[in-house]
């Protein structure tokens, strides 16, 4: 369209902005920089409620309030729900203009998941809810459609394959075949510690190489990669999984090292403790797993949110073990001096007797004897139940929040997953 003016009015609600036309053209909304696109006016009332061609005035009879808190986050990258507002109302809003719930912050995700799911609307994509589909954009064709083009839209495509198995179908099939990578190398770890392991490596000794290596090989490019195509390098180096991904790939390589060292066997002294113990590292490959599977996203996000209830929780148990050990030490080998418990001749070996009864374990390994001893049991056994029960409640409903929003999540990249087969 040829505009009249240099400048263009956008009213919204009642609200004026003016924007040059080169700010219109690149603008993060795609409703408002398809305007630039438009040859007549009657495609530009496609997109508004109204023009005014003498004042170049697009108006848009829209939330005033909530497209100034959209021009905030156009500008800080930040955005947020307005006070006051019903969540589900800015939502429209945000799909209006062309935005989704990844743009939110997390906690207005949080927000916005619970109100969908209370109200039965956690199944609905963007295209259930926003009038036309066309409008709808995704997070990288609108904040940084500018900025990823070429090289960096596929570097993006890239990352997102190989960190996130949710977010596509070729993320989904990478993920299968690392998941079944993990799963034979946990097959051969366990079968090593089998009595006749050794003789049939011995007799298949290639083959055992073989597989070893295109497991280890397998983790190790797929660490690389992940590790070339991260936005931050310290930041990856400093994700937990990433580490555990390290702990687990590493000790291959340095058997591999002390064997061309002179050192290949796990026989006798330190060079075999050391072999052995690098070998049973390779158990580390399982925490990959939480890449994949909700169950153990769930709970690495519920210890992490938790942990100051977790700390509470050791807090209880210690301070009622250090009193009921030292109890459970005077009055069975403390006070008669006769008949003396020797399972509770001191402090330390009273412990574990308090940590197994506080917990209902009981392998009946140590008891008391005495008649205090068996009274203090049955105190340490219920105040045991009462302690540890207390911050449960509070883990509980946060493994369940946890759940439920990293459940909405999957669910929205599985209809995502979906849109990508049908097209």
């Amino acid at each position: 369209m040829k505009f009249g003016k240099s400048i263009c009015v956008l009213n919204v609600g009642g609200t004026r902005y003016a924007f040059t036309r080169e700010v219109i053209r690149d603008f993060p909304l795609r409703r408002v920089s398809r305007l630039h696109a438009c040859a007549t006016e009657k495609e530009v009332l496609e997109l508004c409620d109204d023009y005014d061609r003498d004042r170049n005035e697009f108006f848009f009879d829209r939330h005033a309030q909530a497209f100034m808190f959209i021009m905030l986050y156009v500008r800080s990258g930040k955005l947020r729900f307005v006070p006051g507002v019903c969540e589900l109302s800015f939502y429209t809003e945000m799909l209006y203009w062309g935005l989704e719930t990844a743009h939110l912050d997390t906690c207005c995700q949080k927000r916005l998941d619970e109100r969908m799911s209370d109200i039965g609307m956690d199944s609905l994509s963007e295209g259930d809810i926003i009038p036309s589909g066309d409008e709808c954009q995704t997070p990288e064709e609108t904040v940084q459609r500018i900025a990823l083009t070429g090289r960096a839209k596929w570097l993006e495509t890239m990352r997102k394959t190989f960190e996130d198995p949710n977010s596509s179908l070729a993320a989904q099939l990478l993920a299968s075949v690392s998941v079944i990578f993990v799963i034979v190398s946990m097959i051969m770890l366990c079968a090593s510690t089998l009595p006749d392991w050794d003789t049939a490596k011995r007799n298949t000794v290639e083959e055992h190489r073989i597989v070893e290596a295109v497991c280890i090989g397998w983790f190790t490019a797929e660490c690389i990669v992940r590790f070339l195509l991260a936005r931050d390098k310290c930041d990856f180096i400093r994700h937990p999984l990433n580490i555990i991904d390290a702990i687990a790939i590493t000790p291959y390589y340095v058997t591999m090292a002390m064997a061309g060292a002179g050192m290949p066997g796990a026989g006798l002294g330190v060079a075999g403790v050391i072999l052995r113990v690098l070998r049973m590292m390779r158990v580390f490959w399982l925490m990959k797993l939480a890449r994949h599977f909700l169950g153990l996203q769930t709970l690495g996000l519920t210890l992490r949110r938790c942990y100051r209830e977790m700390v509470m929780l050791m807090v209880f148990v210690f301070v009622a073990m250090a009193i009921y050990s030292a109890l459970a030490q005077l009055l069975e080998h403390g006070l008669d001096l006769d008949s003396q418990n020797q399972d509770y001749a001191s402090i330390p070996a009273a412990a574990w007797w308090v940590i197994i009864s506080m917990t209902t374990v009981g392998y009946g390994d140590v008891y008391p004897v005495t008649i205090g001893g068996r009274v203090l049991g049955g105190m340490c056994v219920v105040s045991g139940i009462v302690l540890l029960a207390l911050p449960i409640t509070f883990i509980y409903h946060s493994f369940v929040q946890c759940y439920h929003e990293l459940k909405l999540r999957s669910a929205r990249y599985a209809r995502n997953v979906s849109s990508e087969m049908l097209q």
